[in-house]
């Protein structure tokens, strides 16, 4: 039976390790395009900051200067030494006396619009900063359970449902085994101690044990076969209560295993069902990264974990009813071993009193007296 419990454990452990490798995928796949969208971003932003430029139209020219007979002639300055300009202020006046030399007046344009990449790089803060309104903030396992898919959502429920029934039966299995071992230990001492199947039934009057079962069914076989046992002998008695004896000893058996078939099927699909749930939740944030076009890490990150969440409460119910398995399964061995015990100290009860059945009852009485001085 501990054979049996360690196959869970190996299937868990290779559980764990598709999880991890899962993860570790969805990592390096999140790494590799968030070293691509720079580049991307970058270039896309280069090419619509540029700013368009208007060719000026072609009716669009300054006034000519008026000609008239009251136009006087420009005035001459006198010539004053000046430093020679820098380059800064020569690029300015070329700019500024470029429209005056060409004839063409500029024309006013309104301020340079936005930039398209704009929206995006505030997408991408926002992403960055966690501000999604559907990437959960509660990274806990309470705030994760609350945001998971209603499939990952009941997974984790049977599978909590599944380590409630586990904590149950091992409360229930282990008053029950107790309050079992205590009155076979009490009936084997009693048993080992009488001399008749009268005396042993004496000490455990009003008992409620499988040893006083026993027993009460020696003695009606016994009694049932009381008219025959001058003709018959002794053989087809015993063989009778033998094979009672190990009806009784196969029942008790079976009521001290009941329910650990439970803790044994939660131990070995627990990990299993916690590993369907993952692969859900994990394509549900695949999906999730392609609707929202990102393969932001934190944007990835609460998905994954929500599914991975499945798997810890699935290995989480599998561990403890896999351990409390092999606890009752070894448990349960020793007490029908026990059993084993109390069935063979009732035979030699039972063989003694056919032995004794044909010695007078004065040589028996006094036989009694003195082993029992």
């Amino acid at each position: 039976m501990a054979h049996s419990g360690s196959s869970p454990l190996a299937r868990a452990s290779k559980i764990l390790a598709l999880g991890s490798s899962l993860l570790l995928g969805a990592v390096v796949l999140s790494t590799n395009a968030q070293e691509a969208q720079p580049a991307s971003s970058a270039t896309s932003e280069q090419v619509q900051s540029q700013p368009a430029t208007t060719p000026p139209a072609a009716n669009e020219t300054s006034p000519s200067p008026a000609t008239g007979s009251g136009q006087t002639a420009p005035q001459q300055k006198t010539e004053r030494p000046q430093t020679p300009p820098t380059s800064a202020a020569m690029d300015s006046a070329t700019s500024q006396s470029a429209p005056i030399a060409t004839g063409i007046a500029p024309s006013a344009s309104a301020p340079p619009p936005a930039p398209a990449s704009a929206p995006a790089a505030a997408a991408s803060a926002a992403n960055h900063a966690g501000q999604r309104s559907d990437i959960p903030h509660d990274l806990s396992p309470v705030g994760m359970f609350m945001a998971a898919d209603w499939v990952v959502k009941s997974v984790m429920i049977a599978l909590g449902l599944a380590s409630v029934a586990t904590w149950t039966i091992l409360l229930a299995k282990t008053m029950q085994l107790a309050g079992g071992k205590i009155r076979l230990r009490r009936g084997l001492a009693i048993l080992q101690e009488a001399r008749s199947l009268s005396q042993a039934a004496g000490g455990l009057q009003g008992g409620r044990g499988t040893v006083s079962v026993m027993l009460a069914a020696a003695a009606r076989e016994l009694k049932l076969s009381e008219s025959a046992l001058d003709y018959a002998g002794n053989d087809g008695v015993k063989e009778r209560v033998g094979s009672a004896l190990s009806r009784i000893e196969v029942a008790a058996g079976r009521r001290m295993t009941s329910g650990t078939g439970i803790l044994a099927t939660i131990g070995s699909i627990g990990p299993f069902v916690g590993l369907f749930g993952t692969v859900w939740g994990i394509m549900n944030s695949f999906i999730g990264i392609s609707q929202s076009q990102t393969t932001n890490l934190a944007v990835v990150a609460p998905g994954i974990a929500e599914a991975l969440l499945a798997t810890a409460v699935g290995l989480v119910a599998a561990i403890p009813a896999v351990v409390i398995y092999n606890v009752f399964a070894r448990a349960v061995t020793g007490y029908r071993q026990q059993l084993v015990d109390a069935a063979a100290a009732v035979e030699r009860l039972v063989s003694r009193d056919l032995d004794f059945r044909k010695v007078p009852a004065d040589v028996r009485a006094a036989r009694l007296k003195v082993v029992t001085e």
